[in-house]
C-alpha cells in the first residue's frame, strides 16, 4: 500500500475555510478507514475526524464538531476534510491516515491506524 498524500493546507484568515485532500493509489482504498489528525507545535497528535470504508460512519473530536466535515469518493481515492469557521488554534500539520477493515468502528488513536501520509500545514492568522 503507498502512504497516502495529503494536499490543500495554507494560510487562511480566522472565520475562513479551507478543503484538505487525501489521495490513495490501490484498487483497495474502499476497504480502509481514514482519518485525520493534526499536531501542533509543541503539542501532541490529536484526532480530528474519521470515517468508516464505506462514509456510513462519522466521528469527530469535540473540538471541530458542527465546523469540520469528513467525507470520502471511493471512486476517486480521495478522502476530503472540509474545514469551515476556522480558528488561530486549529493551526496544525494535519495528517491524513488509513487502517484496513469493514467495520463501521471509528477508531480515533493514532494506533490504530498502519498508513500515514507526510501532513500538509494549515495555518489560521488572527
Amino acid at each position: 500500500q503507498v502512504p497516502p498524500v495529503e494536499s490543500g493546507g495554507g494560510l487562511v484568515q480566522a472565520g475562513g475555510s479551507l478543503r484538505l485532500s487525501c489521495a490513495a493509489s490501490g484498487r483497495t482504498f474502499g476497504t480502509y478507514a481514514m482519518a485525520w489528525f493534526r499536531q501542533a507545535p509543541g503539542k501532541e497528535r490529536e484526532f480530528v475526524a474519521g470515517i468508516t470504508w464505506s462514509g456510513g460512519s462519522t466521528y469527530y473530536a469535540d473540538s471541530v464538531k458542527g465546523r469540520f466535515t469528513i467525507s470520502r469518493n471511493n471512486a476517486k481515492n480521495t478522502m476530503y476534510l472540509q474545514m469551515n469557521s476556522l480558528k488561530p488554534e486549529d493551526t496544525a500539520v494535519y495528517y491524513c491516515a488509513a487502517r484496513e477493515g469493514y467495520s463501521d468502528y471509528v477508531a480515533s488513536t493514532g494506533l490504530e491506524y498502519g498508513y500515514w501520509g507526510q501532513g500538509t500545514q494549515v495555518t489560521v492568522s488572527s
